[in-house]
């Protein structure tokens, strides 16, 4: 793996000053990418030392989904929006009680975690498993309800869209009203995603329900409605690995990169590194085909400029008495320091030969009382399957996107849109 460590410019703080998690920085300034430079085809090895091993194989056209020609990257400026204030007052305030305590049959949990960043400066021991734990309780507010769009391309550049709705919500641990996070029931739920699906016609009303739970050696439960059984039923634990709805993602792939059960994984710390990223952009409605360089699918500079981010590499894998039977062999991820997202990723087969790549570009959204923020589930992702030259992209960027309090009424419905029989109101 590529771990070289360069810099880029001086990172911009985005809006009023604020307290902010510190990324790790080097002083070398002078190692950056001067905004304006454009990036290409012709010139892409200059600045591979900024670049994930996924995108370099893209442009070194090592796999069958390849850079295009007339493909282009601008570099801008790294703007760096500082957390949710509430969201670093829990960090302050409960950050020193948060310990990993191992569990018998390998894995980890959390014992005293209350809200915030779980480890603001990740450090050895369990370095790795410091970060995933970042990525799991990086920010999110209580209520984001999308409308997005996402568009299936097989090998011979065929596409297969559909739009449909989502509704997260953060039922614990939540910091957008609060500064001091009440202590939730050893029962209680963490969050959870309503899905379903609103065009083409003939899968209309398609849902499901994924619930994750405050324990988290609980495992996670997922729900789908079946519109011709007008019922819903739950998931096997069997069918996290299958493709989902005809897609390149699996149910342990949502969540903006990962949504696999934590205590059932295991981390290690492979390196600090800056890379490029889009992150922060507004992207534009429903823009597949027109809004990428075909026939790769990749995004145009119309979207925004890309940034130098410092990010921490991590190589996850399931722990050896949970490998049996599990699509990947592991999963190395680019997780950004200071958002704790999980930009790219490189997924690997039960027998670690390179199988799909995965860019997730983060939207920045504004959360009222807070300011602008990431947050899970509001993005436009990438997937790339090397192995059977397929694709998927999709996007929650279609009209407003509803936020706490700003949403309609209807979404305000706890149980409808967070319990499983909630999704039996879906045809009625």
């Amino acid at each position: 793996m590529l771990v070289g460590v360069a810099c880029a410019a001086e990172p911009v703080t985005n809006g009023a000053p604020g307290p902010t998690v510190p990324a790790q920085q080097s002083s070398d300034q002078s190692a950056g990418i001067p905004p304006g430079t454009v990036i290409t085809k012709a010139n892409w090895e200059n600045f591979r030392q900024f670049m994930s091993d996924g995108l370099a194989a893209l442009f070194e056209g090592k796999y069958p989904w390849k850079m295009p020609n007339d493909a282009q990257m601008e570099a801008g400026l790294t703007v760096i929006d500082p957390l949710p204030k509430n969201y670093l007052v829990a960090t302050e305030q409960f950050g020193s009680q948060v310990k990993l305590v191992a569990l018998p049959e390998g894995g980890w949990r959390l014992q005293g975690y209350r809200g915030g960043v779980p480890f603001p400066n990740p450090q050895e021991p369990d370095r790795g498993e410091k970060v995933l734990m970042n990525l799991w309780y990086r920010y999110m507010p209580e209520l984001v309800v999308t409308h997005g769009w996402d568009c299936a391309l097989d090998p011979s550049g065929n596409s297969n869209c559909q739009t449909y709705q989502v509704v997260n919500r953060q039922l614990s641990y939540n910091t957008d009203a609060p500064a001091s996070p009440p202590v939730p029931a050893s029962d209680a739920k963490y969050f959870t995603e309503w899905f379903m699906v609103l065009e083409p016609e003939q899968s209309r009303y398609t849902a499901s329900l994924t619930i994750n739970y405050v324990d988290m050696t609980r495992p996670e439960e997922v729900y789908t409605f079946i519109p011709s059984l007008r019922r819903y039923q739950q998931m096997a634990t069997s069918g996290r690995c299958a493709g989902f709805e005809g897609q390149d993602w699996t149910t342990e792939d949502f969540r903006s990169g990962l949504d696999s059960p934590i205590t059932e994984l295991q981390a290690r710390y492979v390196a600090h590194k800056r890379i490029m990223a889009l992150t922060g952009l507004k992207a534009p409605d429903n823009p597949f085909p027109d809004g990428f360089f075909m026939s790769l699918g990749w995004p145009k500079p119309s979207w925004a400029k890309w940034q130098v981010r410092d990010v921490d590499v991590i190589s996850v894998q399931k722990i050896p008495s949970k490998a049996a039977g599990y699509c990947y062999g592991k999963r190395v991820m680019y997780v950004d320091s200071h958002s704790s997202s999980a930009l790219w990723e490189e997924l690997y087969d039960s027998k670690m030969q390179p199988w799909k790549l995965q860019m997730v570009v983060p939207q920045r959204i504004d959360v009222p009382g807070t300011g602008p923020a990431l947050t899970p589930g509001v993005d436009v992702e990438f997937m790339w399957d090397l192995q059977r030259q397929h694709a998927t992209f999709a996007g929650e960027s279609i009209g407003t996107v509803y936020v706490d309090h700003q949403a309609p009424a209807e979404f305000q419905d706890v149980p409808r849109y967070s319990t499983p029989a909630g999704l039996n109101l879906i045809m009625r």
